[in-house]
């Protein structure tokens, strides 16, 4: 099937056409009726199925312990073991991962006490068209069709010292002084997070026979992205998504999910549950890692589904390079002539552009990304 990707001109004619008479996501209404609005119901073929429900996805979780010691036979146990699931899926899940489980249960306890006020007093922090940052109810500002069953807060974090306060300094002047505890907490957990991002970019370089330090030295002062989800309760979940198929644009996602379960894989042409587990994290590559790693590790296809019995909430940590970081491979993973270079050199600025003005994130956003680039950022179709 093809469809024409928009110029940015006329998504945004669209876009503000719709704004002027668009639905507003109240969660605390909509979770209780049993109609849904037909801008949530999504097509027939990408609806979930629930008889029978899919099977779940069994990968073995790899233990960072022996890692951070540096025996080395551990690293290499766990650097083939992430090997293995990227080059075919790209998912995978890590224990033993040194994040303090006090501060996963005071992120998750903040969670329901933003998620919990009243749509007007979350609007506060509405986020602007264009931006990625700020609480979303389901993208309704932006989009007309296939609206995921969800609200978000999405927050940027920094690793450059000059920026060090950043997501604590968003709540204080965007929320006020009664937010600082939140802020705090979302502060404190996006370092503990970023540090073990960085970790594991340590161990994707061993993956990849460039180096535990290529990756790191990339992403040191990286420009990322923390999100909280929050998935209400859908009276018709068989109809819609919390989240539709998508490849994250970013480089790594980071996500500790409650006990809800609702996240989806889909490897071997059909899509496999992701059981929760709350002492680890799960992991998956996205697109711009992808091309730092020249096609060589899978950009993790997923989503969401929603049910009418139990909220659901997660918390997922975004890395991303640099703005003004030129993604290209290592030497090392194009000299093979069986594995010549296969994506255009981009920075990270460009592509977050591109998925927040000219495109909607789904399955096939990096090869959306790579045409338009090609095309010298005009109208393109995509296949």
């Amino acid at each position: 099937m093809s469809s024409v990707l928009p110029s940015p001109s006329l998504l945004i004619n669209k876009e503000t056409k719709f704004r002027q008479n668009h639905l507003t996501f109240d969660a605390s209404f909509l979770q209780n009726e049993t109609s849904i609005p037909q801008q949530f119901v999504w097509p027939e073929e990408e609806k979930p199925r629930r008889e029978p429900p899919p099977p779940q996805l069994h990968v073995p979780p790899i233990d960072l312990k022996g890692f951070f010691t540096g025996e080395p036979l551990a690293v290499s146990n766990a650097a083939q073991l992430i090997d293995s699931a990227c080059r075919k899926h790209g998912f995978f899940q890590v224990v033993n991962h040194g994040i303090d489980s006090r501060l996963i249960n005071e992120a998750h306890k903040i969670m329901d006490l933003f998620f919990g006020m009243p749509l007007s007093e979350k609007q506060r922090a509405q986020r602007k068209l264009g931006e990625y940052c700020g609480y979303a109810s389901s993208f309704t500002n932006r989009f007309s069709s296939k609206l995921p069953w969800k609200e978000t807060l999405s927050l940027r974090y920094s690793a450059d010292p000059k920026c060090s306060n950043l997501v604590q300094d968003y709540f204080l002047n965007v929320m006020g002084e009664d937010f600082s505890y939140i802020g705090r907490v979302c502060q404190e957990y996006c370092e503990a997070i970023s540090k073990l991002s960085i970790d594991i970019m340590e161990l994707l370089g061993t993956s990849l026979g460039v180096g535990k330090s290529h990756f790191r030295d990339f992403y040191e002062e990286h420009d990322s992205i923390m999100r909280l989800n929050y998935y209400p309760l859908c009276q018709k979940p068989d109809q819609t998504l919390g989240t539709g198929p998508h490849c994250d644009p970013t480089s790594l996602t980071i996500l500790h999910q409650d006990n809800v379960g609702g996240l989806e894989v889909y490897v071997d042409e059909k899509w496999h549950s992701i059981a929760p587990c709350s002492e680890a994290f799960v992991i998956n590559i996205g697109d711009t890692f992808m091309a730092l790693s020249n096609g060589l590790y899978k950009s993790c296809l997923h989503r969401a589904v929603v049910n009418n019995h139990t909220p659901r909430k997660s918390l997922a940590f975004f890395l991303c390079p640099k703005m003004n970081k030129v993604v290209c491979p290592p030497k090392a993973l194009v000299e093979d002539i069986n594995n010549p270079r296969i994506y255009p050199d981009f920075t990270w600025s460009t592509f977050l552009e591109f998925t927040q003005k000219h495109y909607r994130a789904d399955m096939n956003t990096f090869e959306a990304f790579s045409k338009w680039l090609q095309n010298g950022r005009k109208c393109i179709s995509e296949l």
